[in-house]
C-alpha cells in the first residue's frame, strides 16, 4: 500500500474555555486503526473527512488546530452533534 492511500486518523478535543480544538492523537496505518478502535470503544463519535485530516496532517499531538481551519472544524463538529442527537 502506497503511502498516499494509507489509512491516518486524528483525535480532536474541544474542552470548554479555551479557544479552539486540539488534536489530543494522530496517526497513519496501524497506528490510525488503534485510534478508531479506541474511539469506538468509548463510544466517541468518528467522521471520515479526508480534507481535514490533510488540513491538520503537519500538526503534532497537543497543539491547538491552526485557525485557517476553524471553520472546517466548526462544520465538523456540527455534524457530530447533530448525528448524536439523531441517536
Amino acid at each position: 500500500m502506497s503511502a498516499e492511500k494509507e489509512k491516518k486518523a486524528l483525535a480532536l478535543k474541544y474542552p470548554d474555555g479555551v479557544e479552539a480544538p486540539f488534536i489530543t492523537a494522530k496517526g497513519s496505518g496501524y497506528l490510525a486503526e488503534k485510534i478508531l478502535e479506541a474511539a469506538k470503544e468509548n463510544k466517541i463519535p468518528v467522521k471520515e473527512d479526508q480534507n481535514i485530516i490533510n488540513l491538520l496532517d503537519s500538526q503534532e499531538p497537543g497543539s491547538m488546530i491552526p485557525e485557517n481551519v476553524w471553520e472546517a472544524v466548526a462544520i465538523l463538529f456540527a455534524f457530530i452533534l447533530k448525528d448524536s442527537e439523531k441517536k
